[in-house]
C-alpha cells in the first residue's frame, strides 16, 4: 500500500496548480535569505583611507602629482603603503598614512621625499576616506579601521553564528507551532530587522540587529524547505527542493544589482530589505500543511486544506482524511512487524556514528564534505568582489553560475550515481583552486571565469550531499547523521569569512585551503559506497555491510527503492537540507 503522503499526492497531483502557487510564493522569499547572507560584501567594504588632519588643506602631493584637494588623489592611490603629503593653510606640512600621521619639523616647499625630523601622531582627528566608489559604508560610518579593524572582520562571522542558532531554534518551533506561523514570523522578521539595521546608531547595535536578522533568515530557509516539500509529491520533490537554492542564488544577484545602483550603506540596506516586501504582505494567506495538521490531530482543518488543493487542481473527488489516517496505521503496523530496530525504545546519540571503524570513517568523510562544501561556497562568494575588474559584475556572475549547477546535480546524481558525481566535482574544484594560482593577476577575465567554474563545481557537490548522507546511514541514526552533518556545514559558514581574511597574509591562501579540503574530501569519498539503486538500510549492521558487495549498482535505475523508502529519503532530506546555506 502506498504511504499516506503519496496517497494524497496520487489523488490531488504531485505538482498541480495549487502546489505551484504555494511553491513559488514560498521560494520567492528565499531570495531575501540570499540577499541578507551576502549583503555585507558591499555594506562592510573598507575603502582607501588616511589619517585626518587638524586644519584646512591648501595643496596635496602624491609622488609627482600635485592636487588642490585629497579627493583628487584617490584615483592615483595604488598601495596601502602609500602616503599623502599635504600643506595646510597655516603652512604646516603633514604626511598622512593609513594609521598614523607625521608633522614635518621644517616647513619648506612641500616635497614627497623628506629626510628631516618628524613628529609622529595618532589619528585623533578621525580618517579621510575614498568616496569615489562608496559614499558610505559601516566601516566609514564608525571608523572600523586600524586598531578597530577587527570589529569590521567580525560582522560576517557573527551573522553566520546567528544563522547557526536560528536554524536550530526555528526548526524546533516549526514542529511545535506549525510551519505557516513560523514562515509568517520569520518573513516579517526579515523585513523588520532588515530595515532596522539601516537605522542602528552604533556598531554594537548594528551587530546585534544583524544577528537577529540572521536568525530569522536562517529560520525561514529551514522551515520553507520543509513547507514546500510537504506540499510537493515525490515525483517533483527532488527538483523542487533543489531549486530553492536557485532562488537563494538569485538573492545574491540582487545584492550585486542593488550594490551597483546604491552606494550609501543604509539606503542600500533598506532597498535590499524591501525587495521581498510583497511576500510579507501576503504570506498570511498561505495555508498550514495538511501533514502537520494531521500530526496535531486537527482533522477538520486538514480536510479543509485538502479540499482547497483539490479545487485549485481541479480534482473532483479529493481523498478523505480518514483514508490517510487508515493508511498511516497500516504503515506503522507493517513497520513494526518488519523491523524491530525501528520500534526499539533505545535512544541513539552521536557516539553511534562511530560504533565501528567503517561507520566512523564514513562519518568523518561525510562531515568533511559538509564542511568543505559550505567553506568553498562562501569563500568563492565572499571573495568574488576582490578578484579585480567590476566587483558588482563578479558577484552577479558568481550567483548566476549556481542556476545551472543544480540542474546538473539533479541529472548527474540519478544517472551517474551520488558518489560518482561527488568525487569528480570535489576534485575538479580542488584543481580549479590550483589553476587560479597560476593565472597572472592581469588576466581578470580568466580569473573570474575560473572562480565561476570553482563555484559551479563546489555547488554541485554541495547540492547533493544531504541526500547522499541520508542514504548512507540506517533509519535508527539517519536523523542524527544528517543533523550532525548540517552542523558541520554551519561551522564551515562561520569559518569562511575568516578564511577570506587570510588574503591579507597571502592572496591565494583562501583558495589553497579550499583546494586542500576539496581534494582531501574527494579522495576520501572514493571509500564511500554508492547508494544509487540500493534500498535504505535499517540497522547499523546493514549500513556497515553496504558497499562490501562487489556488484555495483551505480548507473542503474533505483528500482530497489520501495515507494516508502523513497519517501523517507526525500522527506527527511528536505527537512535537513535547509541547513546547507
Amino acid at each position: 500500500m502506498a504511504p499516506s503522503s503519496e496517497r494524497l499526492f496520487d489523488s490531488l497531483g504531485h505538482f498541480g496548480r495549487f502546489q505551484a502557487c504555494v511553491y513559488f510564493a514560498s521560494v520567492f522569499q528565499a531570495m531575501s535569505c540570499g540577499i541578507h547572507y551576502l549583503a555585507s560584501v558591499f555594506m562592510a567594504v573598507t575603502p582607501n583611507f588616511v589619517c585626518g588632519i587638524p586644519g584646512n588643506v591648501s595643496s596635496a602631493l602624491f609622488y609627482n602629482s600635485s592636487e588642490s584637494s585629497i579627493e583628487d588623489i584617490w584615483t592615483l592611490w595604488t598601495s596601502t603603503e602609500d602616503y599623502i603629503v599635504v600643506q595646510l593653510e597655516n603652512g604646516e606640512i603633514w604626511e598622512l598614512n593609513r594609521c598614523s600621521r607625521a608633522k614635518r619639523e621644517v616647513n619648506l616647499d612641500p616635497a614627497y621625499a623628506y629626510e628631516g625630523n618628524k613628529s609622529i601622531f595618532s589619528c585623533s582627528d578621525g580618517f579621510l576616506y575614498d568616496n569615489t566608489k562608496w559614499k558610505s559604508t559601516v566601516v566609514t560610518q564608525w571608523d572600523l579601521v586600524c586598531d578597530r579593524e577587527w570589529l569590521a572582520k567580525l560582522i560576517q562571522p557573527t551573522f553566520m553564528l546567528g544563522v547557526l542558532i536560528g536554524a536550530v531554534i526555528f526548526g524546533d518551533i516549526a514542529d511545535r507551532l506549525g510551519r505557516q506561523r513560523v514562515i509568517w514570523f520569520t518573513s516579517t522578521g526579515q523585513f523588520v530587522f532588515g530595515v532596522a539595521v539601516a537605522f542602528t546608531f552604533d556598531y554594537y547595535s548594528f551587530v546585534i540587529v544583524r544577528f537577529l536578522l540572521a536568525m530569522v533568515s536562517s529560520g525561514y530557509l529551514v522551515v520553507a524547505f520543509v513547507y514546500v516539500t510537504e506540499f510537493v509529491g515525490i515525483k517533483a520533490r527532488t527538483w523542487a527542493s533543489m531549486h530553492v537554492h536557485a532562488f537563494f542564488a538569485m538573492g545574491i544577484m540582487v545584492v550585486a544589482l542593488v550594490g551597483f545602483l546604491v552606494r550609501t550603506w543604509w539606503v542600500y540596506q533598506i532597498f535590499l530589505s524591501i525587495a521581498t516586501l510583497p511576500f510579507v504582505l501576503c504570506c498570511w494567506m498561505l495555508p498550514e500543511t495538511p501533514f502537520w495538521l494531521l500530526s496535531e490531530e486537527r482533522y477538520e482543518d486538514a480536510q479543509k486544506v485538502i479540499n482547497i488543493m483539490a479545487r485549485w487542481n481541479k480534482v473532483s473527488t479529493p481523498c478523505k482524511v480518514s483514508e490517510l489516517c487508515s493508511v498511516q496505521q497500516d504503515d506503522l503496523g507493517s513497520g513494526r512487524m518488519g523491523d524491530n530496530d525501528t520500534s526499539s525504545t533505545k535512544k541513539h546519540n552521536i557516539l553511534d556514528l562511530f560504533c565501528n571503524w567503517h561507520i566512523a570513517r564514513r562519518t568523518i568523510t561525510v562531515w568533511l564534505i559538509w564542511f568543505t562544501g559550505s567553506l568553498g561556497y562562501y569563500v568563492f562568494s565572499l571573495s568574488s568582489v576582490s578578484l579585480g575588474g567590476n566587483e558588482y559584475l563578479n558577484l552577479f556572475l558568481i550567483g548566476a553560475v549556481e542556476l545551472p549547477c543544480y540542474i546538473i546535480a539533479c541529472i548527474a546524481m540519478d544517472k551517474l550515481g551520488r558518489r560518482n558525481t561527488l568525487i569528480p566535482f570535489l576534485i575538479l574544484s580542488a584543481l580549479i583552486c590550483v589553476l587560479i594560482m597560476f593565472i597572472p593577476q592581469d588576466f581578470n577575465v580568466l580569473i573570474i571565469l575560473a572562480n565561476m567554474a570553482g563555484k559551479f563545481s563546489i555547488g554541485v557537490a554541495f547540492g547533493l550531499i544531504y541526500l547522499y548522507t541520508a542514504e548512507l546511514y540506517p533509519t535508527i541514526v539517519r536523523s542524527l547523521a544528517v543533523g550532525s552533518g548540517s552542523m558541520m556545514c554551519r561551522v564551515g559558514s562561520v569559518v569562511a569569512p575568516f578564511c577570506v581574511y587570510l588574503r591579507s597574509v597571502w592572496i591565494f591562501m583562501p583558495l589553497l585551503l579550499v583546494g586542500i579540503m576539496a581534494l582531501l574530501s574527494g579522495i576520501l569519498t572514493i571509500m564511500l559506497p554508492e547508494t544509487l539503486g540500493k534500498p535504505l538500510t535499517n540497522t547499523l549492521v546493514e549500513a556497515t555491510e553496504m558497499g562490501r558487495s562487489k556488484k555495483s549498482c551505480s548507473g542503474k535505475t533505483p528500482s530497489a527503492h520501495s515507494g516508502t523508502a523513497l519517501e523517507k529519503i526525500e522527506m527527511f532530506g528536505q527537512e535537513t537540507v535547509s541547513t546547507e546555506k
